[in-house]
Protein backbone atom coordinates (compact mmCIF):
# COMPACT_ATOMS: atom_id res chain seq x y z
CA UNK A 1 0.00 0.00 0.00
CA UNK A 2 2.87 2.45 0.83
CA UNK A 3 4.30 1.83 -2.50
CA UNK A 4 1.93 2.23 -4.12
CA UNK A 5 1.08 5.55 -3.01
CA UNK A 6 4.66 6.22 -3.58
CA UNK A 7 4.73 5.30 -7.12
CA UNK A 8 1.31 7.84 -7.54
CA UNK A 9 2.97 10.31 -6.14
CA UNK A 10 6.37 9.87 -7.95
CA UNK A 11 3.96 10.03 -11.12
CA UNK A 12 2.72 13.53 -10.37
CA UNK A 13 5.64 14.59 -9.26
CA UNK A 14 7.32 13.25 -12.96
CA UNK A 15 3.97 15.57 -14.29
CA UNK A 16 4.52 18.44 -12.97
CA UNK A 17 8.60 18.42 -13.69
CA UNK A 18 7.40 17.85 -17.14
CA UNK A 19 4.97 20.39 -18.06
CA UNK A 20 6.47 21.27 -21.44
CA UNK A 21 6.40 17.34 -22.65
CA UNK A 22 2.96 17.57 -22.05
CA UNK A 23 2.49 20.47 -24.12
CA UNK A 24 4.05 19.20 -26.64
CA UNK A 25 2.35 16.36 -26.81
CA UNK A 26 -1.22 18.34 -26.77
CA UNK A 27 0.49 20.02 -29.62
CA UNK A 28 1.30 17.40 -31.86
CA UNK A 29 -2.14 15.75 -31.00
CA UNK A 30 -3.41 19.31 -32.93
CA UNK A 31 -1.12 19.16 -35.81
CA UNK A 32 -2.33 16.30 -36.75
CA UNK A 33 -5.88 17.34 -37.35
CA UNK A 34 -6.66 18.12 -41.10
CA UNK A 35 -8.87 21.67 -40.72
CA UNK A 36 -9.01 21.40 -44.86
CA UNK A 37 -11.43 18.66 -44.40
CA UNK A 38 -13.92 20.58 -41.91
CA UNK A 39 -12.57 20.00 -38.82
CA UNK A 40 -11.18 23.35 -37.70
CA UNK A 41 -14.21 23.33 -35.14
CA UNK A 42 -12.33 20.42 -33.97
CA UNK A 43 -8.80 21.79 -34.35
CA UNK A 44 -10.08 24.74 -32.52
CA UNK A 45 -11.89 22.79 -29.82
CA UNK A 46 -9.12 20.44 -28.65
CA UNK A 47 -6.88 23.91 -28.29
CA UNK A 48 -9.31 25.22 -25.93
CA UNK A 49 -8.78 22.23 -23.84
CA UNK A 50 -5.37 22.21 -23.98
CA UNK A 51 -5.02 25.96 -22.84
CA UNK A 52 -7.54 24.92 -19.85
CA UNK A 53 -5.88 21.82 -18.98
CA UNK A 54 -2.12 23.63 -18.67
CA UNK A 55 -2.92 26.68 -17.17
CA UNK A 56 -5.54 24.81 -14.47
CA UNK A 57 -8.65 27.53 -15.94
CA UNK A 58 -12.25 27.12 -15.58
CA UNK A 59 -13.49 28.25 -19.18
CA UNK A 60 -11.27 28.94 -22.52
CA UNK A 61 -12.85 29.66 -25.67
CA UNK A 62 -11.50 30.92 -29.08
CA UNK A 63 -13.45 34.00 -31.01
CA UNK A 64 -13.98 35.68 -34.46
CA UNK A 65 -14.09 39.28 -34.17
CA UNK A 66 -15.61 41.40 -36.70
CA UNK A 67 -17.73 44.63 -37.54
CA UNK A 68 -17.90 45.03 -33.51
CA UNK A 69 -19.11 42.01 -32.80
CA UNK A 70 -17.11 38.28 -31.71
CA UNK A 71 -18.53 34.65 -32.66
CA UNK A 72 -17.17 31.71 -30.65
CA UNK A 73 -15.75 29.34 -32.72
CA UNK A 74 -14.80 27.01 -30.18
CA UNK A 75 -15.24 26.61 -26.55
CA UNK A 76 -13.62 23.96 -23.75
CA UNK A 77 -17.32 24.11 -21.87
CA UNK A 78 -20.06 22.32 -24.14
CA UNK A 79 -22.44 25.30 -24.33
CA UNK A 80 -26.24 24.55 -24.59
CA UNK A 81 -28.48 25.60 -27.72
CA UNK A 82 -29.68 28.48 -25.39
CA UNK A 83 -26.06 29.93 -25.08
CA UNK A 84 -25.54 32.87 -27.64
CA UNK A 85 -22.58 32.73 -29.62
CA UNK A 86 -22.32 35.71 -31.04
CA UNK A 87 -21.78 38.78 -28.38
CA UNK A 88 -21.56 42.46 -29.14
CA UNK A 89 -17.80 43.33 -28.51
CA UNK A 90 -18.66 46.74 -26.83
CA UNK A 91 -17.31 47.19 -22.70
CA UNK A 92 -15.86 44.18 -22.75
CA UNK A 93 -12.30 42.87 -22.18
CA UNK A 94 -12.54 41.28 -25.35
CA UNK A 95 -13.27 44.51 -27.12
CA UNK A 96 -9.97 45.83 -25.01
CA UNK A 97 -7.23 42.73 -26.22
CA UNK A 98 -9.08 43.38 -29.88
CA UNK A 99 -7.88 47.46 -29.64
CA UNK A 100 -4.49 46.86 -27.92
CA UNK A 101 -3.27 44.23 -30.02
CA UNK A 102 -1.40 42.15 -27.19
CA UNK A 103 -1.86 40.05 -24.29
CA UNK A 104 -4.05 41.08 -21.48
CA UNK A 105 -4.31 39.48 -17.59
CA UNK A 106 -6.25 40.66 -15.25
CA UNK A 107 -6.27 39.23 -12.14
CA UNK A 108 -9.83 40.33 -10.40
CA UNK A 109 -11.97 42.35 -13.14
CA UNK A 110 -14.07 43.10 -11.05
CA UNK A 111 -11.70 45.16 -9.00
CA UNK A 112 -10.16 46.84 -12.28
CA UNK A 113 -13.61 47.52 -14.59
CA UNK A 114 -11.75 49.80 -16.81
CA UNK A 115 -10.33 46.95 -19.16
CA UNK A 116 -14.03 45.42 -19.68
CA UNK A 117 -16.78 43.32 -18.19
CA UNK A 118 -16.02 39.68 -17.96
CA UNK A 119 -18.40 36.72 -18.38
CA UNK A 120 -21.19 36.17 -15.56
CA UNK A 121 -19.70 34.50 -12.63
CA UNK A 122 -15.77 34.70 -13.52
CA UNK A 123 -13.59 36.58 -11.65
CA UNK A 124 -9.93 36.73 -13.45
CA UNK A 125 -9.37 37.23 -17.15
CA UNK A 126 -6.20 36.14 -19.68
CA UNK A 127 -6.83 37.13 -23.50
CA UNK A 128 -4.52 36.80 -26.62
CA UNK A 129 -4.88 38.15 -29.67
CA UNK A 130 -5.65 36.02 -32.92
CA UNK A 131 -3.67 38.06 -35.39
CA UNK A 132 -2.60 36.85 -39.34
CA UNK A 133 0.92 36.99 -40.56
CA UNK A 134 0.53 40.64 -41.75
CA UNK A 135 -0.38 41.49 -37.81
CA UNK A 136 -3.98 42.04 -38.64
CA UNK A 137 -5.83 41.17 -34.99
CA UNK A 138 -9.20 39.06 -36.00
CA UNK A 139 -9.69 37.19 -32.94
CA UNK A 140 -8.89 36.02 -29.54
CA UNK A 141 -8.13 33.23 -27.32
CA UNK A 142 -9.95 33.76 -23.95
CA UNK A 143 -9.31 32.20 -20.65
CA UNK A 144 -11.74 32.51 -17.87
CA UNK A 145 -11.46 31.46 -13.67
CA UNK A 146 -14.43 32.04 -11.21
CA UNK A 147 -11.54 32.74 -8.52
CA UNK A 148 -9.19 35.75 -8.39
CA UNK A 149 -5.62 34.59 -10.03
CA UNK A 150 -2.55 35.45 -10.90
CA UNK A 151 -1.32 34.88 -14.31
CA UNK A 152 2.44 34.00 -15.08
CA UNK A 153 4.53 34.68 -17.47
CA UNK A 154 5.00 31.13 -18.47
CA UNK A 155 1.80 30.59 -18.82
CA UNK A 156 0.62 33.64 -20.96
CA UNK A 157 3.69 31.93 -23.02
CA UNK A 158 1.96 28.97 -23.15
CA UNK A 159 -1.15 30.34 -24.28
CA UNK A 160 0.49 32.93 -26.95
CA UNK A 161 1.61 29.77 -28.45
CA UNK A 162 -1.38 27.88 -28.68
CA UNK A 163 -2.88 31.25 -29.89
CA UNK A 164 -0.47 31.30 -32.54
CA UNK A 165 -1.62 27.62 -33.77
CA UNK A 166 -5.25 28.79 -33.86
CA UNK A 167 -4.40 32.01 -35.91
CA UNK A 168 -2.49 30.09 -38.05
CA UNK A 169 -5.60 27.27 -38.58
CA UNK A 170 -7.99 30.01 -38.94
CA UNK A 171 -5.86 31.85 -41.26
CA UNK A 172 -5.02 29.04 -43.64
CA UNK A 173 -8.67 27.60 -43.28
CA UNK A 174 -10.14 31.11 -44.59
CA UNK A 175 -7.16 30.94 -47.62
CA UNK A 176 -8.10 27.12 -48.80
CA UNK A 177 -11.79 28.44 -48.93
CA UNK A 178 -11.15 31.51 -50.63
CA UNK A 179 -8.83 28.99 -53.03
CA UNK A 180 -11.99 26.61 -52.96
CA UNK A 181 -13.97 29.12 -54.21
CA UNK A 182 -11.65 30.74 -56.45
CA UNK A 183 -11.16 26.82 -58.42
CA UNK A 184 -15.36 26.64 -58.71
CA UNK A 185 -15.41 29.51 -60.59
CA UNK A 186 -12.27 28.93 -62.27
CA UNK A 187 -13.67 25.61 -63.28
CA UNK A 188 -17.03 27.17 -64.02
CA UNK A 189 -15.26 30.01 -66.09
CA UNK A 190 -13.23 26.79 -67.62
CA UNK A 191 -16.44 24.97 -68.86
CA UNK A 192 -17.98 28.12 -69.97
CA UNK A 193 -14.92 29.02 -71.92
CA UNK A 194 -14.82 25.31 -73.59
CA UNK A 195 -18.72 25.60 -74.40
CA UNK A 196 -18.31 28.80 -76.11
CA UNK A 197 -15.18 27.25 -77.89
CA UNK A 198 -17.14 24.00 -78.81
CA UNK A 199 -20.13 26.30 -80.19
CA UNK A 200 -17.62 27.99 -82.47
CA UNK A 201 -16.09 25.11 -83.61
CA UNK A 202 -19.65 23.21 -84.42
CA UNK A 203 -20.57 26.94 -85.83
CA UNK A 204 -17.56 27.12 -88.08
CA UNK A 205 -18.03 22.87 -88.84
CA UNK A 206 -21.79 24.24 -90.17
CA UNK A 207 -20.72 27.29 -91.84
CA UNK A 208 -18.01 25.15 -93.95
CA UNK A 209 -20.87 22.56 -94.23
CA UNK A 210 -23.06 24.76 -95.80
CA UNK A 211 -20.58 26.10 -97.90
CA UNK A 212 -19.70 23.05 -99.41
CA UNK A 213 -23.93 22.36 -99.43
CA UNK A 214 -24.26 25.49 -101.10
CA UNK A 215 -21.77 24.91 -104.17
CA UNK A 216 -22.87 21.87 -104.59
CA UNK A 217 -27.05 23.02 -104.62
CA UNK A 218 -25.88 26.02 -106.65
CA UNK A 219 -24.45 23.75 -109.48
CA UNK A 220 -27.28 21.37 -108.90
CA UNK A 221 -29.92 24.18 -109.45
CA UNK A 222 -28.19 25.35 -112.69
CA UNK A 223 -28.45 22.27 -114.21
CA UNK A 224 -32.05 21.85 -113.16
CA UNK A 225 -33.14 24.94 -114.04
CA UNK A 226 -32.32 25.61 -117.58
CA UNK A 227 -34.18 22.34 -118.60
CA UNK A 228 -36.81 23.11 -116.52
CA UNK A 229 -37.29 26.41 -118.02
CA UNK A 230 -37.25 24.94 -121.46
CA UNK A 231 -39.99 22.41 -120.19
CA UNK A 232 -42.21 25.24 -118.65
CA UNK A 233 -41.60 27.66 -121.82
CA UNK A 234 -42.91 24.11 -123.97
CA UNK A 235 -46.01 23.89 -121.67
CA UNK A 236 -46.84 27.39 -121.69
CA UNK A 237 -46.77 26.93 -126.00
CA UNK A 238 -49.65 23.92 -125.31
CA UNK A 239 -51.76 26.29 -123.43
CA UNK A 240 -52.69 28.13 -127.05
CA UNK A 241 -53.51 25.23 -128.20
CA UNK A 242 -56.65 23.85 -128.68
CA UNK A 243 -56.82 21.13 -126.25
CA UNK A 244 -59.68 18.72 -124.23
CA UNK A 245 -60.77 19.18 -121.40
CA UNK A 246 -58.93 16.57 -119.89
CA UNK A 247 -55.49 17.35 -121.40
CA UNK A 248 -56.73 20.82 -120.10
CA UNK A 249 -56.41 19.70 -116.63
CA UNK A 250 -53.23 17.67 -117.03
CA UNK A 251 -51.48 20.53 -118.83
CA UNK A 252 -52.54 22.62 -115.67
CA UNK A 253 -50.89 20.50 -113.41
CA UNK A 254 -47.71 20.04 -114.89
CA UNK A 255 -47.28 23.97 -115.16
CA UNK A 256 -48.40 23.73 -111.17
CA UNK A 257 -45.98 21.11 -110.53
CA UNK A 258 -43.19 22.85 -112.78
CA UNK A 259 -43.56 26.07 -110.55
CA UNK A 260 -43.54 24.28 -107.34
CA UNK A 261 -40.10 22.76 -108.60
CA UNK A 262 -39.28 25.75 -109.23
CA UNK A 263 -39.76 27.52 -106.55
CA UNK A 264 -38.39 24.94 -104.31
CA UNK A 265 -34.98 25.17 -106.40
CA UNK A 266 -35.16 28.94 -105.36
CA UNK A 267 -35.52 28.26 -101.68
CA UNK A 268 -32.50 25.65 -101.72
CA UNK A 269 -30.62 28.34 -103.23
CA UNK A 270 -31.26 30.16 -101.17
CA UNK A 271 -31.00 28.16 -97.95
CA UNK A 272 -27.43 27.37 -98.99
CA UNK A 273 -26.06 30.97 -99.47
CA UNK A 274 -24.41 32.60 -96.55
CA UNK A 275 -26.31 34.96 -95.27
CA UNK A 276 -24.84 38.03 -95.93
CA UNK A 277 -26.49 41.42 -94.39
CA UNK A 278 -27.07 44.73 -95.50
CA UNK A 279 -27.15 46.00 -91.51
CA UNK A 280 -28.93 48.93 -90.56
CA UNK A 281 -30.63 50.96 -87.55
CA UNK A 282 -34.68 50.14 -87.48
CA UNK A 283 -36.43 51.38 -84.74
CA UNK A 284 -38.37 47.93 -83.82
CA UNK A 285 -42.26 49.75 -83.18
CA UNK A 286 -41.62 51.81 -86.79
CA UNK A 287 -40.49 48.93 -88.88
CA UNK A 288 -42.99 46.65 -88.23
CA UNK A 289 -45.81 49.39 -88.37
CA UNK A 290 -44.75 49.71 -92.15
CA UNK A 291 -45.19 45.88 -92.46
CA UNK A 292 -48.21 45.60 -91.28
CA UNK A 293 -50.38 47.05 -94.02
CA UNK A 294 -48.82 45.27 -96.92
CA UNK A 295 -49.19 41.47 -94.84
CA UNK A 296 -52.99 42.67 -94.02
CA UNK A 297 -53.52 42.44 -97.40
CA UNK A 298 -51.62 38.32 -98.46
CA UNK A 299 -54.29 36.10 -99.47
CA UNK A 300 -53.12 34.23 -95.80
CA UNK A 301 -54.43 36.90 -94.13
CA UNK A 302 -58.04 38.09 -95.73
CA UNK A 303 -60.34 37.90 -92.80
CA UNK A 304 -58.19 36.85 -89.83
CA UNK A 305 -56.94 40.23 -87.77
CA UNK A 306 -53.44 40.89 -86.78
CA UNK A 307 -52.90 42.99 -84.20
CA UNK A 308 -49.66 45.31 -83.01
CA UNK A 309 -49.02 45.72 -79.40
CA UNK A 310 -45.75 48.00 -79.95
CA UNK A 311 -42.77 48.42 -77.02
CA UNK A 312 -42.85 51.08 -75.12
CA UNK A 313 -40.72 53.15 -75.31
CA UNK A 314 -39.55 51.77 -78.26
CA UNK A 315 -36.00 50.28 -79.36
CA UNK A 316 -33.70 50.21 -82.15
CA UNK A 317 -31.96 46.91 -83.71
CA UNK A 318 -29.02 46.96 -86.13
CA UNK A 319 -30.49 44.77 -89.16
CA UNK A 320 -31.39 43.81 -92.56
CA UNK A 321 -34.57 45.02 -93.33
CA UNK A 322 -35.26 42.97 -96.49
CA UNK A 323 -34.07 40.10 -94.61
CA UNK A 324 -35.75 40.58 -91.74
CA UNK A 325 -38.84 41.28 -93.46
CA UNK A 326 -39.03 38.29 -94.72
CA UNK A 327 -38.46 36.23 -91.49
CA UNK A 328 -41.48 38.38 -90.83
CA UNK A 329 -43.72 37.46 -93.37
CA UNK A 330 -43.02 33.54 -93.48
CA UNK A 331 -43.85 34.12 -89.83
CA UNK A 332 -47.08 35.58 -90.11
CA UNK A 333 -48.08 34.21 -93.11
CA UNK A 334 -47.60 30.71 -91.25
CA UNK A 335 -49.41 32.14 -88.35
CA UNK A 336 -52.59 33.28 -90.44
CA UNK A 337 -52.36 29.27 -92.02
CA UNK A 338 -52.59 27.76 -88.74
CA UNK A 339 -56.35 29.89 -87.57
CA UNK A 340 -59.57 30.33 -89.19
CA UNK A 341 -61.05 32.90 -90.08
CA UNK A 342 -62.41 35.68 -87.74
CA UNK A 343 -59.88 34.83 -86.00
CA UNK A 344 -57.03 37.24 -83.57
CA UNK A 345 -52.68 37.08 -84.45
CA UNK A 346 -51.27 39.21 -81.39
CA UNK A 347 -47.84 40.71 -82.86
CA UNK A 348 -45.89 41.95 -79.96
CA UNK A 349 -43.09 43.40 -78.94
CA UNK A 350 -41.57 42.55 -75.31
CA UNK A 351 -38.03 44.82 -73.51
CA UNK A 352 -36.66 41.95 -72.14
CA UNK A 353 -33.55 43.89 -71.28
CA UNK A 354 -31.65 46.69 -71.67
CA UNK A 355 -29.47 45.15 -74.58
CA UNK A 356 -32.71 42.52 -75.71
CA UNK A 357 -35.79 42.61 -77.57
CA UNK A 358 -38.46 39.87 -77.96
CA UNK A 359 -41.12 40.14 -80.84
CA UNK A 360 -43.67 37.35 -80.57
CA UNK A 361 -46.22 36.60 -83.51
CA UNK A 362 -49.03 34.29 -81.49
CA UNK A 363 -52.06 32.64 -82.42
CA UNK A 364 -54.93 30.84 -81.09
CA UNK A 365 -54.90 27.27 -83.10
CA UNK A 366 -54.69 23.88 -82.87
CA UNK A 367 -51.51 23.42 -80.61
CA UNK A 368 -48.40 21.57 -82.18
CA UNK A 369 -47.12 18.30 -81.08
CA UNK A 370 -44.16 18.12 -78.76
CA UNK A 371 -42.60 15.08 -81.52
CA UNK A 372 -43.52 17.90 -83.98
CA UNK A 373 -42.22 21.10 -82.58
CA UNK A 374 -38.59 20.41 -81.91
CA UNK A 375 -38.44 19.36 -85.96
CA UNK A 376 -39.93 22.63 -87.49
CA UNK A 377 -36.83 24.50 -87.97
CA UNK A 378 -35.11 21.44 -89.74
CA UNK A 379 -34.25 21.52 -93.94
CA UNK A 380 -37.27 19.89 -96.03
CA UNK A 381 -39.81 19.25 -93.05
CA UNK A 382 -43.06 20.07 -93.21
CA UNK A 383 -46.11 19.68 -92.17
CA UNK A 384 -47.76 21.16 -95.29
CA UNK A 385 -48.92 18.78 -98.18
CA UNK A 386 -47.35 21.35 -100.81
CA UNK A 387 -44.49 23.08 -98.46
CA UNK A 388 -40.99 22.82 -99.09
CA UNK A 389 -39.83 22.50 -95.73
CA UNK A 390 -37.54 25.49 -95.81
CA UNK A 391 -39.15 28.55 -94.73
CA UNK A 392 -38.69 28.14 -91.06
CA UNK A 393 -35.39 26.94 -91.48
CA UNK A 394 -34.25 30.05 -93.66
CA UNK A 395 -35.78 31.90 -91.01
CA UNK A 396 -33.85 30.79 -88.34
CA UNK A 397 -30.76 30.97 -90.40
CA UNK A 398 -31.26 35.06 -90.56
CA UNK A 399 -32.05 35.06 -87.62
CA UNK A 400 -29.08 33.35 -86.18
CA UNK A 401 -27.13 35.60 -88.50
CA UNK A 402 -28.56 38.45 -86.64
CA UNK A 403 -26.76 37.22 -83.51
CA UNK A 404 -30.85 36.72 -82.70
CA UNK A 405 -32.65 33.27 -81.64
CA UNK A 406 -35.93 31.98 -82.60
CA UNK A 407 -37.83 29.85 -80.37
CA UNK A 408 -41.35 28.06 -80.97
CA UNK A 409 -43.52 27.17 -77.69
CA UNK A 410 -47.40 25.67 -78.37
CA UNK A 411 -49.66 24.88 -76.11
CA UNK A 412 -53.85 24.03 -76.35
CA UNK A 413 -53.71 27.47 -73.54
CA UNK A 414 -51.80 29.88 -75.35
CA UNK A 415 -52.18 28.64 -78.64
CA UNK A 416 -48.43 28.88 -80.31
CA UNK A 417 -46.02 31.73 -80.12
CA UNK A 418 -42.99 32.12 -82.93
CA UNK A 419 -40.61 34.54 -80.86
CA UNK A 420 -37.49 36.01 -82.21
CA UNK A 421 -35.16 37.20 -79.72
CA UNK A 422 -32.87 40.28 -81.18
CA UNK A 423 -29.97 42.17 -79.30
CA UNK A 424 -30.62 46.04 -78.74
CA UNK A 425 -28.57 49.37 -79.79
CA UNK A 426 -27.38 50.53 -76.78
CA UNK A 427 -28.59 54.14 -75.71
CA UNK A 428 -26.22 56.52 -75.56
Amino acid sequence: MQLASMSKANNEEMLLQQPWQRERQIIVRLSSLNYRTGELGSYLHNIACGVSELIKVDWTVVTFCQDGFETILASSLELSEDTPRVYALHGRLIATVIQIGRALAVEDALVNPQYGKPAPGYRAYLGIPLQTSEGQVFGTVCSFHRQVREFTTEEIQIVELFAERAATAIDHYHLYQQQCKFNQILEAEVEKRTAELRAAQAKLLEQERLAAIGEFAAMIVHEIRNPLTTMIMGLKYFKKAILTQAAQERLLLALEEASRLENLLSEILLYSKPQVLQLCELDVNEFIGELLMPMCEMPEALLRQIEFIPAIPTVKILGDRDKLKQVFINIVRNACEAISAGEVIKWEVNILSEDRVCINVCNGGEPIPSDILSKLTQPFFSTKSSGTGLGLAITKRIVNAHDGELYIQSDRVTGTTVGIQLPVIPLN
